[in-house]
């Protein structure tokens, strides 16, 4: 790799690393051993390619899903590791949200299998149309459909104060603005 390249690359990782650090973490359910790990080899193949990238936020995000959806097709079963309380920088620091609904969302996201909380991640953090979505995890469009139904319907019925008046809250509390939640 070219030292100019080498240096873009290295810019591009001090100044995006933290968003899409939190990108692995909810896509591993809040295991940010995993996450790293999953950003880390996400960053080692952009790394290869680096000159030819012509959007290099969106192909190491393109890559972050596919090893997520590569992991959890695995036959083998790593255990989650759970803990009381997860840990926050001060960049996840959101003056107006509620810490007690944020750790109830963090557990119940923990909850939803991996395919579930792929799916809300991908919808609902990333934005991506169902289309996408589909498309990302080699399945049909009404299977994202009635995964992420069944996915917030679960959610909601973990912590009852998700429901219709607390979506906005939800949306604080993750520090994202998801566009059309549908329940």
């Amino acid at each position: 790799m070219k030292d100019s390249s080498h240096d873009e690359f290295r810019e591009f990782v001090a100044m995006r690393s933290t968003a899409l650090l939190k990108l692995a973490v909810l896509l591993t359910g809040g295991d940010r051993h995993a996450a790293e790990d999953l950003l880390q080899i996400a960053l080692m193949k952009a790394y290869g390619r680096w000159a030819r990238i012509e959007q290099p936020e969106a192909y190491i995000r393109q890559i972050m899903y596919r090893q997520q959806v590569s992991r959890w097709r695995l036959r083998r079963h790593r255990a989650e590791t759970t803990v009381p309380v997860l840990p926050e920088s001060e960049t996840d620091a959101d003056a107006g949200s509620d810490p007690e609904l944020r750790i109830a969302l963090w557990a119940a996201l923990r909850q939803l299998s991996k395919r579930q909380r792929t799916v809300v991640v991908l919808r609902y953090f990333e934005d991506l149309p169902e289309g996408e979505v589909a498309a990302l995890l080699g399945c049909p469009v009404g299977t994202v459909r009635s995964t992420a139904h069944r996915s917030l319907a679960k959610l909601r019925a973990l912590v009852p104060e998700l429901g219709p008046e607390q979506r906005a809250e939800q949306a604080r509390s993750l520090s994202y603005t998801p566009k059309g939640i549908q329940g």
